[in-house]
């Protein structure tokens, strides 16, 4: 029979993502879903205060006793800074060998709402300092462990700490067996706007799962977050001095430039972050870029978050039409990934590249202003930048406020969104074919947890002792 000729019958079209489902289902031979569950410290486990240390000799000095302070106030704090001591643990387990880019530092904290280029606001990952190609799990367990850690912390029951991890893990499941059978494009579009989560909460609520006082605070969230724009940072930041606008100083956190060149090691940061700003046009998106139209006012060196703390972040000022028409920049070194050291070095040079091809990959929705910089400065030391808004309708959950109820939601809807994600950076179907029908990925993720928040726990208790020992310098805060 000719093919093509009228009245022929077609021969039947193989499915052409067989293959990549069965290459999942294969990955439960060498690595078990249930053998994703076990956690127990080595004797050989490298001593989580000297990984601390390690990490803060490539940081600015008078920072590292801020973010040893930062991590100390709580178990959680700690966690979001201890990113390198849990990809050290991972990597002394086994894996799936199923790869996805990894937010690498996916802890409930770093999810929140942010605007995106169409002024709309939507719920996704916020945070990629850590990105890089991995085994997909790495994001999960990281999750997961999260939120058993807040969930202690907040003194829920066990059975309640328990329903929160597996949440995390049913929506990740959820979502990308879901993002499986979609069409392509249905997969590499799924967003979860602001308009969605309050329809998806009221669903929740109608079905006598949720309360009102659930539906309340995650509109005050979102209320919260459409009030933070530039604007707003730029009232809370910036003063008129002698005419001329100021980034306000608020020492040690925010230092104006002009009491950082006070010290002469810090001059060839200031001046590199000027050839930052000069040059990181080239990789923002679009011929045409409304940065063109802005100039320089101003900067500040900040500090940010906790796992960040000493790392060089600079709050950039500018300026459009005029003095009512700002734009706030973050200016923030990328260094390697704690991931690297484990999962090999990154395909991209320049680490700002790293992070800025990451986040591209994984958010459904990325900032108009995400570029990147690498420079080398006239004290000889190579660093690489990535810049972006410092606030653009930004806004998350408080972990110290979430009620049983509302733990459980959210840790569905992060897992969820980090499903979305790895279904745009890896293949949705393998890892499909990986989780399966049934409930055995979301049990050996919410006991792995269970174990992790142990560990972190005793981790923690390591780092108070090491500060109150000496081993490691004190700092306080101002501001």
């Amino acid at each position: 029979m000719n093919a093509g000729r009228a009245g022929d019958i077609a021969a039947p079209v193989a499915d052409p993502f067989a293959a990549r489902r069965e290459a999942g289902r294969a990955a439960r031979a060498r690595m078990p879903r249930a053998m994703l569950a076990p956690w127990a410290p080595s004797p050989e486990r490298p001593d989580p205060i000297s990984l601390l240390e390690e990490q803060g000799r490539s940081r600015v000095p008078e920072l590292v006793p801020v973010r040893y302070a930062r991590m100390a106030t709580s178990p959680l704090a700690f966690y979001r800074g201890a990113a390198l001591i849990m990809a050290s643990d991972l990597a002394a387990t086994g894996h799936t060998g199923i790869i996805a880019q990894l937010c690498g530092d996916a802890h409930l904290s770093n999810f929140g709402l942010y605007r995106t280029p169409e002024r709309a606001l939507t719920f996704d990952i916020n945070d990629f300092d850590e990105t890089l190609p991995g085994p997909f799990e790495w994001d999960v367990k990281r999750l997961a462990a999260s939120f058993a850690v807040a969930c202690r912390q907040r003194g829920f029951r066990s059975e309640e700490q328990r329903a929160c991890t597996l949440a995390a893990a049913h929506g990740y499941r959820s979502s990308i067996r879901s993002a499986a059978k979609s069409t392509v494009l249905d997969a590499w579009y799924d967003r979860f706007d602001a308009d969605r989560a309050r329809r998806w909460l009221r669903e929740e609520r109608r079905d006598d799962r949720a309360g009102d006082g659930e539906v309340r605070r995650l509109d005050a969230v979102i209320a919260k977050a459409g009030t933070r724009d530039h604007r707003r940072a730029f009232r809370k930041l910036v003063r008129v001095v002698d005419g001329d606008l100021r980034i306000a100083a608020a020492p040690p956190l925010i230092v104006p430039v002009e009491d950082i060149l006070r010290d002469s090691g810090a001059v060839a940061e200031a001046e590199a972050m000027h050839e930052v700003l000069a040059s990181y046009q080239k990789t923002l998106i679009g011929d045409r870029h409304p940065i063109a139209e802005y100039r320089y006012r101003h900067m500040a060196r900040k500090v940010v978050g906790v796992g960040s703390v000493g790392t060089r972040a600079w709050v950039i000022l500018l300026s459009g039409r005029d003095d009512d028409d700002p734009l706030l920049l973050q200016g923030k070194e990328a260094q390697a990934s704690v991931l690297e050291r484990f999962l090999g070095p990154s395909e991209f040079e320049s680490h700002g590249e790293r992070v800025v091809r990451g986040q591209r990959l994984m958010q459904s929705s990325s900032d108009l202003f995400l570029g990147w910089q690498s420079i080398t400065a006239v004290d000889g030391q190579h660093r690489d930048f990535y810049v972006r808004q410092l606030q653009d309708g930004k806004g998350g959950i408080d972990p110290d406020a979430m009620t049983v109820r509302g733990a459980i939601l959210y840790a569905r809807i992060c897992g969820e969104t980090l499903g979305r994600a790895h279904s745009r950076s890896g293949d949705r179907v393998e890892i499909a074919g990986y989780l399966g029908r049934g409930s055995a990925f979301e049990t050996a993720i919410a006991d792995f947890a269970a174990a992790y928040a142990e560990q972190n726990q005793s981790d923690f208790d390591a780092l108070t002792e090491a500060l109150a020992s000496g081993r490691l310098p004190r700092a306080h805060e101002a501001g």
